[in-house]
C-alpha cells in the first residue's frame, strides 16, 4: 500500500496547471508498448498530463530505436532509461541527458533456469553455460564475474531465440521478469525458476525519465508537470490499469490481457515500483547513495573511469520537489 503523505491526487495535479497553450511533449519509450510502460499510458488515458499543460505522445521504441541518440538529436523531446548504464554512458560520452525519475526501483533482469534442484540461487551457476546477449556483456555479466565468480568461459550466445533454452533442461539464461518466463512457461508447458538479480544485490535503477539538460536548464516547469502527471499515472495504473491498457493495446496489437496481467502482477509483487526510493521517499525516487554504489560497483569492474563526474546523470530535485508540494 502506498504511504498516505505520498500520494498524489488530480485535484493536487490541476493546481499545477499553466495558463499557457499546451507544450507537445514526444516521449519515446525504450521497446514496444507493454505494461512495464503503463503509467505512462495511464496518464495519457486519464488525461493526467493535459491536466497539467502537456500534450503527449507517446513514441513506441523497438530493436532499432536508440533513446539517447533521438533525444541528442531533437527528434523526441523525453524518453525513457532502460538501465542506469544509459545515463552513466551519457556522461562517460559527454552528451548532456539526465534521468529525472526512476520508475523501477529494481532492475528487471534476470536468469532463468529449468525447474532444477541443483539451482537455488545465482552462486550455484558459477562455471555453467549461460545464453547472454552481447549487450549483457558490458552490462550486468562483469557484476555477475565479480560478485559470483562467474567466468567469459561461460558464455554462450543468446539471440533472444526462446528454442535453445527449452530444449535444453540445463541451460541457463537471461531474461526479463514480465517476459521470457512467463513465455517459457506458455510455450514449454513447465515453469522455470527465475532468480532476480535485484534481489542478489544489482544496484541498478529501471525505466527512468531521460531529459536533455538543455531542457531542465531552460523550463523546469514542463519537466516537473511531466514527472507529476507520471507518478500519479503510476499509481492509478498499480490500481486499476484498464485505461491505460486499452491505450497499450492500440499501439501494440501483439499485446494480450493475460500478457498485460502477469506482467502487473509481477511488478506488483516483486516490488518494482513501490520498493527502496521509491518506497521511502515517494514514486520514482533515486538517492545519491543508490548512484554512488552502482557507480563505485561498476567503474571498480572497469566498466568507467575513476573520478568520472557521476552526478551529472541524474537530477533528484523533481520527485522529491513534488511530492513536498502535494501531500
Amino acid at each position: 500500500m502506498l504511504r498516505r503523505t505520498f500520494i498524489l491526487s488530480a485535484a493536487s495535479l490541476a493546481a499545477t496547471r499553466p495558463a499557457a497553450a499546451a507544450t507537445s511533449i514526444r516521449f519515446v519509450t525504450d521497446w514496444k508498448a507493454q505494461a512495464e510502460h503503463g503509467g505512462f499510458y495511464q496518464a495519457v488515458a486519464d488525461g493526467l498530463y493535459a491536466q497539467v499543460g502537456l500534450d503527449v505522445k507517446i513514441i513506441q521504441g523497438g530493436p532499432d530505436v536508440n533513446v539517447p541518440q533521438l533525444l541528442a538529436g531533437g527528434a523526441a523531446d523525453f524518453g525513457m532509461g532502460s538501465n542506469s548504464f544509459i545515463p552513466l554512458n551519457m556522461v562517460r560520452s559527454g552528451v548532456p541527458i539526465t534521468a529525472v525519475m526512476a520508475i523501477f526501483q529494481k532492475d528487471p533482469q534476470v536468469l532463468i533456469t529449468h525447474p532444477r534442484r541443483d539451482m537455488n540461487s545465482i552462486a550455484d551457476m558459477r562455471g555453467k553455460p549461460v545464453l547472454i546477449s552481447a549487450a549483457t556483456m558490458t552490462a550486468f555479466w562483469p557484476w555477475l564475474r565479480a560478485r559470483f565468480g562467474f567466468t567469459d568461459k561461460q558464455t554462450r550466445k543468446y539471440t533472444h531465440n526462446l528454442a535453445p533454452f527449452i530444449r535444453d533442461p540445463n541451460a541457463i539464461q537471461e531474461g526479463y521478469l514480465t517476459s521470457e518466463p512467463y513465455t517459457i512457461e506458455k510455450q514449454a508447458g513447465f515453469k522455470p525458476k527465475v532468480f532476480l538479480l535485484a534481489d542478489f544485490g544489482y544496484p541498478g535503477y529501471a525505466n527512468m525519465v531521460l531529459v536533455p539538460q538543455k531542457r531542465i536548464d531552460t523550463d523546469r516547469k514542463t519537466v516537473q508537470s511531466f514527472v507529476s502527471a507520471t507518478q500519479l499515472g503510476w499509481q492509478r495504473y498499480l490500481v486499476n490499469p484498464a485505461k491505460g491498457n486499452a491505450l497499450i493495446k492500440r499501439d501494440n496489437p501483439d499485446m494480450t490481457d493475460d500478457i498485460l496481467k502477469q506482467s502487473l502482477e509481477k511488478m506488483k509483487s516483486h516490488g518494482m515500483v513501490m520498493s527502496g526510493d521509491g518506497k521511502a521517499f515517494g514514486l520514482g525516487s533515486m538517492t545519491d547513495q543508490r548512484w554512488k554504489l552502482f557507480y563505485d560497483t561498476m567503474a571498480g569492474l572497469g566498466l568507467y573511469p575513476k573520478g568520472m563526474n557521476y552526478r551529472k546523470a541524474y537530477d533528484l530535485t523533481f520527485v522529491r520537489r513534488t511530492f513536498q508540494n502535494f501531500q
